[in-house]
Formats: structure tokens, sequence, C-alpha cells
């Protein structure tokens, strides 16, 4: 039986490069070498693609299969199936996935439209709100009205959210350029961060209560992880205490009733299947202390180490992180090479 052969994508222009490459390595690591042969797509920062330092592009070949083509007259290599482990944008946004669409081969995780709207917060809430999928109050920044009209945008969010509030570019992951605000003279300096990431912010009401999360894996039969509670030291989750060792703490299952699981899960299924999602994605949660549920976001290529959330909650399924990965990569064979 010939092997798979299998494009794992990695690093990426985003601002979560480095989260990407670790997330990469671990999946490559993780494809049995008897069933694939892996290939490495190291993407640099600023976009050049390389596969053991030469460099490469995903293209359609002339006989309706994908190839790795070498840019410098090396050997193009067929490709079977593309795992793009890349977060935020110009990976986890739908543009990768267009270029899988284009070159005719099948790929892990959602679809280009999935992954557009999930990537922007403030299009999902839309979806969200329009199917009623109970989602955080917000108010949306753009960079001309913020530099045209600052004041207007002052008074619309001081008279429409409660401090604390938090800013966050509306197109990226890992907490990267987002402010917890605790009063209006801390506005300004928030939003003018947040605009040096995307061009359109969002300012959402702070919100007191617990962070769960689901996973969800499969096409059209889901399975969904237990929920997950994350808990850390510091006042809320950013960067630093996401990513340094020993400052969070995954709790699976979380310690939560019966109810308020199956109410999670529920939410996390009607999310998944509302935006079109296939493969996987991670729903985040706020349990709010009155008891409501809100959706944060959904991460369709959530962390990949192999202590990153989405694994361990899987972990706790039943599901181990080799079978995992292999698992996703027979999903995508299952949907097939785009049509």
């Amino acid at each position: 039986m010939s092997k798979i052969r299998i494009a794992v994508l990695m690093g990426g222009r985003s601002g979560e490069h480095e989260v990407s490459l670790v997330s990469g390595a671990s999946v490559a690591k993780a494809l049995d070498p008897e069933r694939y042969d892996v290939m490495p797509i190291l993407i640099a920062k600023d976009g050049e693609w390389s596969l053991d330092g030469e460099p490469v592009a995903l293209v359609p070949g002339s006989d309706g299969v994908g190839l790795i083509a070498s840019l410098s007259g090396g050997v193009n290599r067929v490709v079977d199936v593309v795992f793009p482990v890349l977060h935020g944008p110009f990976g986890e946004d739908g543009t990768v996935q267009g270029v899988c669409e284009i070159a005719g081969v099948p790929y892990v995780g959602a679809g280009v439209g999935a992954s557009a709207i999930a990537m922007d917060k403030a299009m999902f809430k839309t979806v969200a709100r329009s199917l009623h999928i109970p989602v955080v109050e917000s108010i949306e920044v753009y960079a001309p009205q913020w530099r045209a009209n600052p004041g207007a945008i002052r008074d619309e969010i001081n008279g429409a959210l409660p401090y604390p509030v938090f800013v966050k570019p509306a197109r990226l992951g890992s907490s990267v350029g987002i402010s917890r605000v605790t009063g209006p003279d801390e506005l300004d300096a928030a939003i003018d961060e947040a605009l040096k990431h995307d061009r359109k912010v969002l300012v959402e009401r702070g919100m007191s209560g617990r962070e769960v999360e689901v996973g969800v894996l499969g096409n059209d039969d889901l399975q969904l992880s237990p929920v997950g509670e994350i808990k850390y030291d510091n006042d809320w989750y950013d960067y630093d205490t996401k990513y340094l060792p020993g400052r969070m703490e995954l709790h699976v299952p979380a310690d939560v009733s019966l109810d308020l699981s199956d109410r999670l899960r529920d939410v996390a299924r009607r999310a998944f299947v509302a935006i079109g999602c296939e493969g996987m994605a991670r729903i985040d949660f706020f349990v709010e202390d009155s008891g409501d549920v809100r959706v944060l976001e959904i991460n369709t290529i959530p962390g990949f180490t192999p202590t990153s959330v989405y694994a361990k909650l899987f972990e706790a399924h039943g599901i181990g992180y080799n079978d995992l990965v292999e698992r996703l990569v027979q999903l995508a064979l299952e949907r097939g090479a785009p049509a």
C-alpha cells in the first residue's frame, strides 16, 4: 500500500507564527512514517513557502492532482492532502483553504467560508445573533471612522458598555493585540494598539464568571468533547498566560452540572453547524456568574501541541493525540478533493 503524501503547513504571516511552528512540528511528528510521506512546509513571516530550504508552492497538476512545486528547478512532488496548522490571518481565515481549493487538494479542517466567518469575530457574532446563538455584547470600531471621529466612538462605547471592556483585533487569535480596559482614560491606547493588528476592532463587555471550552470533531457525524475549564493566575487569559508554562490549568471534565454541560455542548454543535464548519473546531465560552452562556469565538485551527486544549479535550474523550491527528486526516480524505 502506497503512503499518503501529506503537506503540513506551519509558520505563516500572522502574529501567531511561533505558536504555529510548535503546533505544526507536533502534528508532523504524530503522523506514522509507515503510512504517511510527510512534507513539512515552512511559511515564513514574509509569506515564502519552503520545503527543506527550497522555495515551493502548492499548485494544480496537469492530471488533476495537487503538486508541491519547486520554484528553483527541483522535483515537483504530488500531494494527497494538506494539513494547515496555521493560526490567524493568512492561514486560519480561508486564504490557504482557497489555495487548496484552487489546487484541487483535500485539506484538514473548515472550508473557505466557515474559516473566514470564524476568523472574523464581528462577522461570527452577526451570524450567531441571527440564529439565536448567545454571544457577548460588543461594538465594532473601524480604522477610518476612528481616525475621522474618535469622540463619537468614545461616546458610543461609554454609553453602551460598562467597564471593564476588552478591546481586541477582530481577526486575530492567541490574545495578540488584546487589552483589558478598566476605564475611559485607557480606551484610546487600547484601540490604537488593536488597530496595529487589524483595521477592524471589537470592544466587548467584560464578564465575570468561568471560561470553558468544547471541542468538535467530524464532518457530518459530530463528536463533542467533554467540557473543559480554563483556570489561570491572572486577571484575564492573555498571551503569556496561555503559553508560558505553569500559568494556565485545564480541568477536563469541568466541574459543571449535567444540565450546563448539555447546554454548552448543544450550543457548540449549533455554532459549528451554523457557519458550516467541517473537521474540527474548538468553541470557547464564557459562563457568567448568572449562569448565562456566551460563545466567545470558534477556533477552526486550534493550538495543536499535545498539551494544547483541543488535544486535551479529546484525550479526556478517549482519543489520544496521534489518533486525533490520524482522524483529522481521514476526515479530510473522506470529504475529498474540492469540486
